[in-house]
């Protein structure tokens, strides 16, 4: 090895410890950067160079160190990983988080619930049952039968109210695919040429394995690599994101909770379900489905239309039995529409419209308080409306908290997935620093190697041939 090949083998060693420096320093002061994945500097001896000529002799000598790459230090398998539990806790977390409102809504059990109302309906009833004709109890039962009436509807309209504002999270959630389907392809197009330029695109890949995560956890989508370091996102197996081209999804179908039309998730480009059958967008879409296909909103609504409906019949099929004290027979306590939760309506005004008891013998109604008192107890009875709240409550409960326990189950998997893929991806500073002090050696011994060399060519050039003189 000649003087000057030993300056340039010093000089490789200079290079490769300041590249490793630089490393250290963007590991360290991305520390703490979400979604950062620690790097790592790639190098290798330069080939030996063999003695060629006539002269040639000896074994050749290694040329410095070579720095092929800087590396990421992601793993494939544990992005997946993250991914794919990412996906099932968007579902079960949006599924549960509406339930967790609609069981809020009910204030069962406690003294503002509907049942704590109904019983006081029944209380009342039994009050014009001991005082027929009474005005006072009258105004007592109607104004129970009023608020009954308002806490139906009430519960109803929260109902639809979830329904739209779930439908508009649907849009925006649908607007987040597109936008980062459309960054991604960006994306893969910056990482082609930047690779092909020969430069090192990991902090490109980092943003782009984070925008993959959000987008499974929204849709479910699965990532597939492709080539040029680029990557493809796939829903159902189509194409999202392919290359440098991504497609976009819309929301379409009904646009309120009574609308016939079931609301989709569909590819822009064509008709017809786009199959997300996981994530946020999923769970989403199965909270909005219509009463028939199990959506649990439009289920609810029904409910409660079911409540008004059973209370308004069974409490009319005995007060079309009794009289009023005018003697007025066949007649309804409750009106009741379409739909019946926000219809129902107590029909009298005062005490002739109520009618307490069944006609007498001269055609007027009795004051016995018989049939009131009946009415009173239709609560304890199958088929009442106090029944079909408790069973509607309780179910309700029961799907609430499998759901509650499935997003939790669901959300440890993630959280697991993540804790993985942290503990090799982030950065470990304690692991910097001794990679700082070795490539601080590194380099001052390749400095001294190179000053050594410099101090050998300065006696060579300027001092042989003067020894003796």
């Amino acid at each position: 090895m000649s003087t000057f090949s030993g300056l340039n083998t010093a000089y490789t060693g200079l290079s490769a410890a300041r590249k490793g420096l630089d490393v250290v320093g963007q590991n360290v002061a991305n520390a703490n950067v979400t979604g950062y994945t620690r790097q790592r500097l790639n190098t290798s001896a330069a080939p030996t160079l063999a003695p060629t000529g006539p002269f040639g002799a000896g074994t050749g000598v290694g040329q410095g160190v070579s720095v092929d790459s800087i590396a990421r230090l992601g793993s494939l398998q544990l992005d997946t990983r993250v991914r794919s539990t990412a996906a099932v806790a968007g579902y079960s977390a949006v599924r549960a988080n509406a339930l967790i409102e609609l069981e809020d809504g009910f204030n069962e059990p406690g003294a503002e619930g509907l049942s704590a109302s109904m019983q006081s309906l029944s209380a009342a009833w039994q009050g014009v049952a001991n005082k027929p004709g009474d005005n006072a109890a009258a105004a007592v039962l109607l104004n129970a039968a009023t608020a009954v009436a308002t806490q139906i509807g009430a519960g109803y309209n929260g109902v639809a109210e979830q329904w739209t504002s779930t439908r508009s999270g649907l849009n925006d959630m649908v607007s987040e695919v597109n936008a980062g389907a459309a960054q991604l392809a960006t994306l893969n197009g910056a990482i082609r040429s930047t690779l092909a330029a020969g430069a090192s695109a990991n902090e490109l890949v980092d943003q782009r394995n984070a925008l993959a995560t959000t987008l499974s956890a929204l849709t479910g989508a699965t990532v597939r690599e492709s080539s040029g370091g680029m990557v493809d996102v796939l829903i159902d197996g189509n194409a999202l994101v392919s290359g440098t081209s991504a497609r976009s999804l819309t929301v379409t179908g009904g646009r309120s909770m009574t609308d016939a039309a079931e609301t989709v998730v569909a590819w822009t480009d064509r008709p017809g379900s786009a199959g997300i059958n996981k994530g946020e967008i999923a769970g989403a879409v199965s909270l909005l489905a219509p009463a028939a296909k199990g959506g649990t909103l439009a289920k609810a609504a029904a409910s409660y239309n079911d409540v008004a409906a059973a209370l308004a019949g069974t409490v009319n099929d005995l007060h079309r039995q009794g009289a009023t004290t005018t003697g007025a027979t066949n007649r309804d306590f409750f009106a009741v529409g379409s739909p019946a939760a926000t219809t129902l309506k107590a029909l009298p005004t005062d005490a002739s419209g109520i009618a307490a008891g069944f006609p007498g013998a001269d055609g007027k109604g009795s004051l016995d308080g018989r049939l009131a008192d009946q009415i009173s107890q239709l609560g304890s009875k199958a088929g009442s409306a106090d029944a079909v709240w408790s069973t509607f409550v309780t179910a309700t409960a029961s799907l609430s908290r499998a759901e509650l326990q499935q997003a939790t189950l669901a959300d440890v998997a993630a959280s697991s997935a993540v804790d993985l893929q942290l503990s090799n991806a982030s950065v470990d500073l304690d692991e910097e620093n001794v990679n700082l002090l070795m490539y601080q050696q590194a380099y001052q011994g390749a400095a001294r190697v190179m000053t050594a060399i410099d101090e050998m060519l300065d006696t060579l050039i300027n001092r042989t041939g003067i020894v003796g003189r």
